[in-house]
């Protein structure tokens, strides 16, 4: 179906459920000779698994990718890669009570509409579990897009109330190290502490909290995007609405834009010197996409994470057959996705930009 694709030149197309098992991907599109370091796709894997703290769930993945096509001898061959991640821990009977339950803010009373069938195990594809296979994806696409200089970076910037400052930094490699030193995964550490306490109080409680990730892209050619159906802020924010629990996205001065005048609003474009032959521009409310367009400064956006659905309290509820019923979450879940989210909102700007680069190419003669 094609529900379960995403991209055109460069395209995914992801399997499997969260208790079947495995999942996987499809890549087609990935242009030949690229080198493919196994390593760094596992490491990137590594980011997004669970059992990784105490404030993430407690399932116990390796996540351990495998190469089944489409790489030889180390590099692309421009055939089809399929990539496949065994499911290790699976605990079908956790799920046993919501069979012909609904869980609140779920998506099983839709599955069930939709479909007329769904899998009560984990949600089956509705599961955030599906998410490792477009991180596996987007590890090879950030190795396209190194070779061109561009560079992803996303980080925990706020928890429920509590925000991290602003960070501005032309060094990722160094933000990169700061972020992977917490669990939390924000690049302020003060702020990271406050995260982890709050987020760890909250799993207590048997409760949940929403947050939000910020990214920033450097390094992107002007030029990427289409002029009106496929802007890349459009682009981008599909990719990011995909997410599970995704509920808000927004590009540089994003919503907060819209109470400035025009006078404040404007990026005003500056005189080109023999220190700075590329496009800058003195502010950049525009997030590096004008007209849907880059222009070559920094790609900003946040994307903004609801909370878990699955809550230790009882919830009232209904059953399949329309009755009221009463339900409380069993298993192992997150107390707060955003740690583990990070590394997926890096894949799918990957995958976008891996995508809109190669449309690119065929953009002029």
């Amino acid at each position: 179906m094609a529900g379960n694709s995403f991209g055109q030149l460069f395209r995914i197309t992801t399997f499997g459920e969260s208790h079947g098992v495995a999942i996987g991907v499809i890549i087609d599109g990935c242009p030949a000779q690229l080198d493919i370091d196994m390593d760094f796709i596992q490491s990137e894997l590594d980011k997004r698994k669970p059992g990784q703290s105490k404030i993430t769930t407690q399932r116990k993945e390796s996540d351990t990718v495998q190469i089944l096509s489409g790489v030889f001898e180390g590099k692309s061959t421009g055939t089809p890669i399929a990539l496949l991640i065994p499911n290790e821990d699976q605990r079908s009977k956790d799920y046993g009570h919501n069979i012909d339950v609904y869980r609140p803010s779920h998506a099983d009373y839709v599955y069930d509409a939709k479909y007329g069938i769904r899998d009560h195990r984990g949600g089956g594809r509705s599961s955030a579990r599906e998410t490792a296979a477009r991180v596996a994806a987007g590890a090879i696409a950030k190795l396209l897009l190194k070779q061109q200089g561009i560079e992803i970076f996303a980080h925990v910037t706020s928890v429920g109330t509590i925000d991290a400052p602003n960070l501005e930094s032309n060094d990722l490699s160094s933000l990169l190290a700061i972020r992977e030193e917490n669990i939390v995964r924000c690049a302020d550490p003060a702020t990271a502490h406050e995260m982890i306490e709050f987020i760890d109080s909250v799993r207590k409680d048997g409760d949940t909290v929403g947050g939000k990730i910020s990214c920033v892209i450097k390094g992107c050619p002007a030029g990427l995007g289409e002029p009106v159906f496929d802007k890349l802020h459009a682009d981008l924010g599909k990719a990011m609405l995909s997410i599970n629990a995704v509920h808000g996205f927004e590009y540089g001065s994003g919503f907060a834009g819209s109470e400035l005048r025009g006078s404040q609003h404007n990026d005003i474009p500056q005189p080109k010197t023999a220190d700075s032959k590329v496009f800058k521009t003195t502010t950049n409310y525009a997030g590096g996409i004008l007209g849907g367009i880059s222009n070559g400064m920094d790609i900003t956006f946040k994307v903004a994470f609801k909370p878990v659905a699955t809550i230790m309290h009882n919830q009232q509820t209904i059953n399949a057959a329309g009755e009221a019923s009463e339900i409380k979450g069993k298993g192992r879940h997150d107390p707060c996705v955003v740690p583990r989210a990070v590394v997926i909102v890096e894949a799918m700007a990957a995958l976008v930009l891996a995508d809109q680069f190669l449309r690119n190419k065929a953009s002029v003669v």
